[in-house]
């Protein structure tokens, strides 16, 4: 492997003779030459093999190779600014790997269906590679932004005894006799962690049974997820847009070329910059009756509320004080008006809807007990809990965002589906 060349860095090779390990993408015949084009993960270039240049074998295998079977090419770094990438690779040895199957992914139109009934070679499709390559630099830039800030990673346990988000989207499983269920947010957790680092932040997987065939939903998705102690519902809101901002500007930094490839309109996510608006629920429900939108007071907004109210700004729109009652237990009601809780969302532009949920947490012993009452939720799963608000409760806030959400937005896709590499659906737990 230390002898041989990725295609990423092929530029650095001008003029040189290297070995390229990688597979077909494509191919196609000129008479006495056959135009290789070889993928390795790392980028795509062009190998031309020349009848001359190989042995007769070798060039005749070449002619009839199919799609997808794996090789090693050697031979000398051209420039030309005709071939993809600006390079291509003068052919002297072809060693071939793997001599692949029929491929079944051919450049016909194919169906959703059958694109992820076949998912796992899906992958290897140019607008899949690059949506994951913006996903990986999305979560890469989550992390580095709150490692700079100070953050600890904190990581959270899958399982768990008790709700975060409400009952009736468990995942319910039995562990050794007793109830368990799958995380739905490491939120509880962090926020115990946060008294003791005072700025923390968990990234992994969760889970939501929720029955919902749209194309925002999935029932495994992954978060990442910052808690700050002496942090309010302003204070969680600056870190929000900061994150969000930094978030954005290093993908149109660092991914020009799968957001090129995605044909993605980058003029709107260079618009995505501080501040970004702030409106109260009332506010935006408001919008909504004047727009004789279908919309009832004290509902939380669905799909088309959230895009019609993101419709007004050119950024993402920071939603705040919600109705108590459509909000989890844990949210702190509003001094000036406890009818509403001191939450926000973050309702990212382009129809894409919620990106970020947060809020400030409930830090007083008796009243998070009264909540926990009030939704029906077991006591002694929540004894750990209270423990938090019973040894130095202090003011506290903090936000969650859905990794698959964020790259549906900034690749501008259609349905979550494709932003993750292996998703589940309602109806999809293969392959």
């Amino acid at each position: 492997m230390k002898n041989e060349t990725y295609i990423a860095d092929i530029s650095q090779h001008k003029d040189q003779v290297v070995t390229v390990s990688g597979w077909l993408y494509n191919r196609r015949s000129s008479g006495k030459v056959h135009f290789l084009l070889v993928r390795d993960g790392t980028g795509i270039i062009q190998a031309v093999v020349g009848k001359k240049d190989v042995d007769e074998e070798t060039f005749e295998k070449c002619k009839e190779l199919p799609q997808e079977s794996s090789l090693k090419v050697t031979g000398l770094v051209h420039e030309d600014h005709r071939a993809p990438g600006g390079f291509e690779l003068h052919v002297n040895k072809v060693e071939i790997v793997h001599i692949a199957q029929d491929y079944p992914i051919t450049p016909k139109e194919h169906g959703t269906t059958f694109l992820m009934d076949h998912r796992h070679l899906w992958l290897r499709s140019s607008k899949q590679h690059a949506i994951l390559r913006v996903r990986h630099a999305i979560i890469r830039a989550a992390r580095d932004f709150f490692d700079k800030k100070g953050f600890t990673l904190v990581d959270a346990p899958i399982f768990t005894p008790a709700a975060c988000e409400g009952t009736s989207t468990l995942f319910e499983t039995d562990y050794f006799g007793s109830k368990a269920y799958l995380t739905q947010s490491g939120q509880l957790y962090m926020e115990a962690a946060a008294m003791a680092f005072g700025k923390v932040y968990c990234f992994g997987p969760t889970f939501r049974a929720e029955k919902s065939k749209t194309r925002r939903h999935l029932t495994e998705f992954w978060m990442i997820e910052p808690e700050m102690a002496y942090c309010d519902l302003d204070g969680n809101m600056d870190i929000a847009e900061e994150f969000i901002e930094y978030i954005v500007q290093r993908i149109l930094e660092e991914n020009k070329e799968e957001l090129k490839r995605l044909e993605r309109d980058t003029s709107k996510l260079e618009k995505v910059q501080r501040p970004f608006p702030r409106i109260s629920y009332d506010e935006a429900a408001k919008m909504l009756k004047d727009a004789g939108l279908d919309f009832v007071y004290g509902d939380d907004f669905g799909a088309p509320d959230e895009t019609y109210i993101s419709d007004q700004f050119d950024r993402p729109v920071m939603v705040h004080r919600y109705p108590a009652e459509v909000k989890a237990f844990y949210m702190k009601p509003d001094p000036a008006d406890s009818t509403k809780a001191l939450c926000v969302d973050v309702l990212a532009p382009e129809g894409y809807g919620e990106i970020i949920g947060g809020g400030q947490r409930e830090d007083d012993y008796d009243k998070l007990i009264e909540k926990i009452k009030e939704h029906d939720l077991p006591m002694e799963a929540f004894e750990w809990y209270l423990d938090v608000r019973r040894y130095g409760s202090v003011p506290h806030a903090g936000f969650g965002m859905g990794i698959e959400r964020a790259v549906a937005w900034i690749c501008g896709l259609k349905h979550i589906r494709e932003t993750i590499p292996f998703p589940r659906t309602i109806s999809r737990i293969q392959p």
